[in-house]
């Protein structure tokens, strides 16, 4: 297909991934027109937003989900490579931004700081013993340390140990090089770089309303603005959906098949944040724990530092709660309208398979705030109320679909990535770890929505992302290479 031939793309809302694949877009293929519609009046304010998210740089360090124990024992990693091979891949191109001045301050987005995995009882320290001999000899696990240890235990996380009874079993894993990713201030500076480039324009305050698919295969999408309330109409190649919790019912709209049988169910995330200095200061890590028996991934309780626009605060939770709206700045019909013909059975089938999470959310909803110290002080004894807030965090759509393996009303945790049989529409929908997966994802768009340019786009794909192609997982010596690489661009030697 000829490079020199001009597209019309559109994508829907400024979060991250949006304007992730936007500036892909804007590198690869900079003579393609690009729109941004987002009804919000900023980019990043959503799930991307600084504090809607725990801001963990997602490498499968701490994350005990991704290292699932098995039947007979044993710990399988795989899952943990993945992820910790898609964060290498984010990072390169995060890194080639601020090298070529795209994006400047790295610092401002991105922080080192150590990822713990703590665990308590007898049966989880066995678990993350196992967890750590199958990672230690991992190159991209180097310097994984693990200790049952008390004086070690309180030299890595003070805050957690101080006041801790002596009648529990306790250990903890740590590897120095993780990361706090402040994704709202990345979001901000990849919409700032999209709209430094000639063809593409980003427009706030415009809601996408309609779609309809003309005869050529190409798009008419209504956009509403939402300021004078007039209509216009876009003509588009592509659309990409990057909307957050609006991406399923604007996916709904767009009427093609694979939008059918398709549902979801919004979660709220809550956290308690602390600000006090004193506090603060005595706990420098993300430290991870592991999710209650019977509950979905989402629940790992973890204690994270955030450093947000300069301000250091500490973060517990997640602590879940359901509600009918889609968006934090969303309708409490938006669950209601997302109901129709073709996924009913879907989303009834979802709820009675999985009544336990439907109650452990509604447990959460009923929580006050002495239940959720109860909790946190599960990971720090000396929590006192005057020191800890609630803050309201983002929302996420958790993707209910039919799976052959699984039947009606899959609840699917994780990132989905969704697209027409043509390829002319994409919709990213789903949760953690994808921001911190972002370029990935987009990389995995690019390869399955347009196989007729990747073979001309690759040469420039290699100059953002090194590794492209390759494996970080079987190559030590270019996984060694990139990190240094992508460490030195970004600051992320020194504290």
């Amino acid at each position: 297909m000829s490079q020199s031939e001009q597209k019309d793309v559109i994508l829907i809302g400024a979060g991250v991934l949006s304007t992730t694949f936007g500036s892909f877009l804007k590198e690869i293929q900079p003579n393609w027109n690009v729109k941004l519609f987002e009804r919000l009046d900023g980019p990043a304010q959503e799930s991307s937003y600084d504090t809607s998210n725990a801001g963990t740089g997602h490498a499968a360090l701490c994350e005990l989900n991704y290292t699932v124990e098995q039947p007979d024992g044993s710990v399988d990693v795989e899952k943990a490579k993945e992820i910790n091979e898609e964060f290498e891949i984010s990072k390169q191109f995060w890194a080639h931004l601020v090298k070529t001045n795209a994006i400047s301050n790295p610092r401002e987005f991105i922080t080192p700081l150590p990822h713990i995995s703590f665990v308590q009882g007898i049966r989880n320290v066995q678990f993350l013993q196992k967890r750590y001999e199958a990672l230690k000899d991992l190159p991209m696990f180097e310097g994984i340390e693990f200790t049952q240890d008390r004086e070690k235990l309180a030299e890595w996380m003070p805050l957690m140990m101080k006041d801790r009874k002596e009648n529990i079993a306790i250990a903890a894993s740590k590897i120095n090089e993780g990361t706090d990713v402040n994704f709202g201030e990345l979001t901000r500076k990849l919409a700032k770089n999209l709209e430094s480039h000639d063809n593409a324009e980003l427009n706030y305050r415009h809601e996408v309303i309609g779609f309809q698919q003309l005869g050529d295969k190409k798009w008419e999408v209504e956009v509403r603005n939402l300021d004078d309330n007039t209509i216009s109409t876009h003509v588009a190649d592509y659309i990409f959906i990057g909307a957050g919790g609006a991406a399923i019912p604007l996916l709904q709209k767009t009427k093609i098949e694979e939008s059918k049988n398709l549902g979801g169910f919004p979660i709220s995330g809550a956290f308690l944040v602390c600000k006090n200095p004193e506090v603060v200061k005595e706990h420098d890590a993300k430290a991870y724990g592991k999710e209650p028996p019977g509950t979905p991934p989402m629940t790992v309780p973890h204690l994270d530092r955030r450093y947000v626009r300069g301000e250091k605060s500490l973060l517990f939770g997640p602590f879940a709660a359901i509600g009918p709206k889609f968006l934090k700045h969303g309708s409490n019909l938006d669950l209601f309208r997302s109901l129709n013909k073709d996924n009913i059975l879907t989303m009834t089938s979802a709820g009675l398979k999985n009544l336990p999470l439907v109650k452990y959310s509604i447990q959460q909803l009923l929580m006050k705030k002495e239940d959720r110290m109860k909790e946190l002080r599960r990971f720090v004894p000396s929590a006192k109320d005057e020191d800890w807030e609630l803050h309201i965090a983002g929302k996420r759509v958790q993707v209910i679909k039919d799976t052959p393996e699984f039947g009606k009303g899959f609840i699917q945790f994780g990132t989905e990535v969704v697209h027409s049989k043509d390829h002319t529409v994409v919709a990213m929908l789903g949760e953690s770890p994808g921001a911190s997966t972002s370029v990935s994802v987009a990389l995995d768009i690019i390869e399955q929505n347009f196989p007729s340019y990747v073979e001309a786009w690759t040469p420039k794909i290699k100059e953002m992302v090194p590794s492209y192609g390759q494996s970080l997982i079987k190559d030590t010596d270019l996984l060694h290479k990139v990190r240094q690489d992508s460490a030195e661009a970004l600051d992320l030697n020194k504290k």
